[in-house]
């Protein structure tokens, strides 16, 4: 909550209840969230949050840098807190699952690009899209498709 209020405080953006409650929402659920789903989870809460609202929240706390937007398919944007630069995510064509990977080598890697192609990155996404092992029939790696 300190974070939050300091991120609102420099900006000066008021911290509403609305953005406090999609905030929780998303900190309570463990994946991605698409706007509908934060709008289901938070009207629970408070019947007075409007879909609406919950677009236009998301869209702010993405610029705050509170929040991730990511276009995970051709169809839906999903969302998460704002975490480390040095994760993956992954997602299964046949059942939608999002897998998040984490690893270092995320990092190095756009070090090594900033560095070889003296280039700025402001934001990198690491996304990859195949088939998770529960449907692929549990196959052991490597044994093809």
């Amino acid at each position: 909550m300190i974070l939050i209020i300091g991120v609102f405080g420099m900006t000066q953006r008021r911290t509403t209840k609305h953005r406090q409650l999609i905030l929780d929402v998303l900190r309570d659920t463990d994946g991605h969230l698409g706007a509908k789903d934060i709008f289901r989870k938070a009207v629970e809460r408070d019947s007075t949050i409007g879909l609406a609202t919950v677009y236009r929240n998301l869209q702010l706390l993405e610029e705050l840098g509170l929040v991730n937007g990511k276009r995970l398919d051709r169809t839906h944007c999903w969302y998460e807190l704002k975490r480390s630069d040095d994760h993956c995510d992954a997602v299964c064509t046949s059942c939608g699952r999002v897998i998040e990977f984490e690893s270092p080598a995320i990092k190095r890697l756009v070090e090594e690009l900033e560095e070889k192609a003296e280039f700025v990155v402001t934001k990198a996404v690491l996304y990859a899209e195949g088939r998770c092992r529960r449907c692929e029939g549990e196959k052991a790696p490597g044994t093809g498709g």
